[in-house]
């Protein structure tokens, strides 16, 4: 299926949700983003997709067809806690069900612009954590949501012998009480946190 050929996989593509299935009988597809805020998945025309794996850890195709990446949306809203979305090219109920379990990327140049005390995941991931007296507390590698707020996921750089580093992770709320800046630029978070904490 030719679907938006003459696109390049970008080199800063971040996954940002996967297909569950069909929506209606027009060739809808229904997608659970990754994000309680799809901004990126909705802002953007162009989605790359990968096969789902295969439980061997191969790939496998969608229904026996090819679908190029990336898809073109035609259209995108919000449903419920997903998000439907046309894709061009796709008609009927069985080419979207054959979408079912495809990975959608998009570049990280094309999700929007956010406020200035406002951050994505992907872009905290990695950031170096320091508190306010210097000391490194390690390196966020991932983060939890709560509800009410997002949580850092925090690894220290060694760890301790007999230790697992989940053992010794720091979970920090990501909160104005706790966080004091947060610099992209310097890949860098200060916090107000104790090393006993």
């Amino acid at each position: 299926m030719a679907n938006g050929a003459g696109f390049a996989w970008p080199a800063d593509a971040v996954e940002i949700g996967r297909v569950t299935g069909a929506w209606g009988v027009k060739g809808w597809i229904r997608v659970s983003p990754h994000s309680s805020d799809p901004l990126a998945l909705r802002a953007t025309k162009h989605w790359f997709i990968k096969p789902p794996a295969d439980p061997d850890g191969g790939t496998r195709l969608w229904g026996g067809q090819a679908f190029a990446s990336p898809l073109t949306i035609v259209q995108s809203k919000q449903h419920g806690d997903g998000v439907v979305a046309q894709v061009q090219g796709v008609h009927e109920r069985v080419a979207a069900e054959a979408l079912r379990g495809a990975r959608i990327f998009v570049s990280r140049q094309d999700f929007p612009p956010v406020a200035a005390d406002e951050y994505y995941w992907v872009d905290l991931i990695g950031l170096t954590v320091l508190r306010r007296q210097g000391e490194r507390l390690g390196t966020v590698v991932g983060l939890l949501n709560t509800g009410p707020h997002s949580v850092l996921r925090v690894a220290p750089d060694a760890v301790p012998d007999g230790k697992t580093a989940l053992e010794v992770e720091r979970l920090i709320p990501f909160t104005a009480v706790h966080i004091d800046s947060v610099s992209l630029a310097e890949r860098r978070i200060t916090v107000d946190w104790g090393l006993d904490y």
